[in-house]
């Protein structure tokens, strides 16, 4: 099922042993190839009903003119598309879900599964294949959307078809019942594989953000509106284009930003963008009278690791940190990568006086005795090895006992750091109120 990247027969012909999807768990291959031969039995279920393989010559221009639509929005967009494919890390909504929701509100599942299919194989080769996304992924995704749509029909179904006055109170509620029953199947079953591929990734990573739900909602409400509009005007619907289009550039905008902000190897806050946070968040924390705090974490004698291992293998040590760092604080609280070997968190909402600086120190040493006790496994020139043994230094400060803005904090905090590196490594130091040292001048 995945198209192969490197492996072939002595034919020259691919090699199916060497598809990607074999590299997944077993459990994530079994669901994978669970739902696939659903959405086919659900196919070949409605194409063995009695008008479930006759399709009217109505059904099927009306099927050709949603896929011309969907390929002439695909063209439209392409060159977009493929940036975002590459500049979103998170989960990602296909736009082209107004077309494939309106399929499966106006024609019969097994039609409405015939023109998902065509809207993704052309969404394959323009965009999906050109961006480097494994086959076996859309697929996978082609499957999950069938059976999706399957649930919208059969919910507007049950309410009697589309709204066929204004009054129809039944069919606006079975719309709504489509686009809520469309976007729990198809994301839980996402999210399903996405468990079952790696450990507990984040609630945002199996089911995406809020935002990117709000979009895939938006979405398909246009496809409703869509689909509607089809009963009475069949070329108003053509009308959706624009506003589609300008929602992939608004999207793309978001992700190009996430993009510069993000560090490409850690996946935390890159720097500027960390401390353009952590700045707001001190002044909303002032404004409200409230306490917060940061850390500074700097791993001990990572060169060795880089002169050991190579750069790629401290890259991926790198990466182990930053996600032990991240499920080691709250939700709420910033982590970013500083530079090199160093990392910055920001606590937020502490208690105020000696409860603040006591959970400070309990979230700082918390987040050492993670890093002491992670196991990396890494690929070197070598073979693959475990890279165990790494500590980390954590310098604290907070505010307002330590500095009123993120500049005299930072510099606390650093002090702090560089503390626990004099006194052995492998240290947190939050001691109280550092005192700086002013600038040298030049007589002195």
């Amino acid at each position: 099922m995945e198209e192969p990247a490197h492996s072939h027969s002595p034919a020259g012909r691919p090699d199916p042993a060497g598809w990607e999807l074999w590299r997944l768990p077993a459990r994530a291959v079994a669901l994978v190839l669970a739902v696939e031969a659903g959405a086919i039995a659900s196919v070949m279920t409605h194409l063995a009903t009695p008008d479930g393989a006759t399709f009217t010559g109505e059904a099927l221009a009306l099927a050709a003119f949603l896929t011309l639509l969907s390929v002439v929005h695909t063209e439209l967009a392409t060159g977009i598309e493929r940036i975002r494919r590459r500049a979103a890390e998170t989960s990602y909504f296909d736009l082209s879900s107004v077309w494939t929701f309106a399929a499966a509100l106006l024609l019969p599942p097994a039609l409405a599964a015939a023109v998902i299919a065509v809207v993704y194989l052309h969404l394959w080769r323009r965009v999906w294949r050109p961006a480097k996304v494994s086959l076996h992924r859309h697929v996978y995704t082609t499957a999950t959307v069938v059976l999706a749509a399957g649930a919208a029909h059969a919910a507007v179904e049950q309410a009697g078809g589309l709204p066929a006055t204004p009054d129809d109170v039944a069919g606006v509620a079975g719309i709504a019942l489509a686009v809520l029953l469309y976007v729990v199947v198809n994301t839980l079953l996402v999210a399903a594989v996405i468990a079952l591929t790696s450990e507990w990734p984040g609630l945002r990573a199996l089911v995406g953000r809020l935002d990117d739900n709000a979009l895939e909602v938006a979405t398909l409400c246009m496809g409703g509106l869509a689909a509607v509009a089809i009963g009475s005007t069949p070329w108003l619907v053509a009308l959706v284009l624009p506003p589609i289009l300008v929602l992939h550039r608004a999207v793309l905008v978001r992700h190009l930003e996430e993009a510069a902000s993000t560090d490409s190897k850690t996946g935390l806050l890159n720097s500027a963008a960390w401390q353009a946070e952590a700045a707001r968040a001190l002044r909303r924390a002032q404004r409200a009278r409230g306490t917060a705090a940061v850390l500074i974490l700097d791993l001990d004698h990572f060169k060795l690791v880089n002169d050991a291992h190579g750069h790629l293998a401290g890259d991926d040590v790198l990466a182990a940190v930053a996600r032990e760092l991240r499920e080691g604080v709250r939700d709420g609280d910033l982590v970013g990568r500083f530079g090199g070997e160093e990392f910055v968190v920001l606590l937020a909402d502490l208690p105020p006086g000696a409860l603040g600086r006591a959970e400070v120190r309990s979230v700082a040493e918390r987040l050492r005795r993670l890093v002491a006790e992670l196991d990396v496994p890494v690929c070197t020139p070598d073979g693959n090895l475990t890279i165990a043994g790494l500590s980390v230094s954590v310098g604290g400060a907070s505010v307002p006992a330590d500095g009123a803005t993120l500049d005299q904090v930072l510099k606390v905090a650093d002090a702090n750091l560089y503390a626990a590196k004099r006194g052995g490594r492998n240290l947190v130091r939050i001691a109280g109120p550092v005192q700086i040292p002013a600038p040298r001048t030049a007589a002195g």
